[in-house]
């Protein structure tokens, strides 16, 4: 990629002769390094340290788990065969796995901003269709779930784009967008709803925009029609601690699929 008319890799060799030809720069740059390392690893100001927190997490998961049930990381250690495929949002509070309990190898897990799921495309997001050509194709997962969630940002963020479609962020409004269809729905059949009210029923809708979008992935739709795989969309209150499940009836039948 260039820059300005130079290259990533010009850019590198332009440091590499600066610091062979100033010896004192790389003793500074190593004492650097050294020190923002130390700084990473001691215990913050407000007594929280990072390291710690991540040892003492893999040391609780491997005494009370993983050295108590030795027959299940026996399996997992030859494969894995999921049966459920999860969209489920990146935000901390709604980790899939804890909130259903799901034991590792029950799950193939796929988070991001607003468990949103985008339309067939093999180049734009095509994170999103490979894990989920991964997960149909070759785990045969026979169910795959899409779980929005309460207080969920990314919707937030969907509800406040402005009407002309201009954007304040990067990344974040373009992601979310794929739910635009949610948006105007819930505009349209609840517009005189509170704010906060129109973002939950936009966190559901958004759910049945995605659970639509699946059927635009042809391997979707092929193990559908062979009553091979089932959608189900779902919704996780954590303010009320409720969790809703349901089927989409899309209407589905070979001839529709072909």
């Amino acid at each position: 990629m260039a820059t300005n008319g130079h290259t990533i890799d010009d850019a590198i060799n332009g440091l590499k002769k600066l610091l062979s030809e100033k010896h004192d720069l790389q003793v500074v740059a190593a004492e650097k390094i050294k020190q923002l390392t130390a700084e990473l690893e001691t215990t913050k100001s407000d007594g929280f340290n990072p390291v710690q927190r991540i040892r003492d997490g893999f040391d609780r998961f491997k005494k009370e788990k993983y050295e108590t049930n030795p027959t299940l990381y026996g399996e997992l250690a030859k494969g894995q065969s999921p049966k459920f495929l999860v969209f489920a949002c990146s935000d901390s509070r709604v980790c899939p796995s804890h909130i259903l309990d799901f034991q590792p190898g029950e799950a193939f897990v796929v988070r991001n901003i607003a468990n949103m799921v985008p339309p067939y495309d093999t180049i734009k997001h095509s994170g999103a269709g490979a894990a989920i050509e991964y997960a149909v194709l070759h785990l045969k997962v026979e169910n795959i779930v899409i779980i929005g969630h309460s207080c969920c940002g990314g919707i937030k963020g969907l509800m406040s784009i402005p009407d002309d479609g201009t954007t304040a962020s990067d990344f974040i409004e373009q992601w979310v967008k794929i739910g635009l269809p949610a948006k105007s729905k819930v505009k349209a059949d609840c517009g005189d709803l509170e704010y906060s009210d129109l973002c939950t029923q936009c966190e559901k809708e958004a759910v049945n925009v995605s659970l639509g979008n699946l059927l635009t992935y042809p391997f979707v739709r092929e193990a559908l029609v062979n009553k091979k795989l089932s959608l189900k969309g779902a919704h996780y209150d954590f303010v009320k601690g409720t969790f809703d499940l349901w089927n989409l009836d899309f209407g589905i039948s070979p001839s529709l699929l072909s």
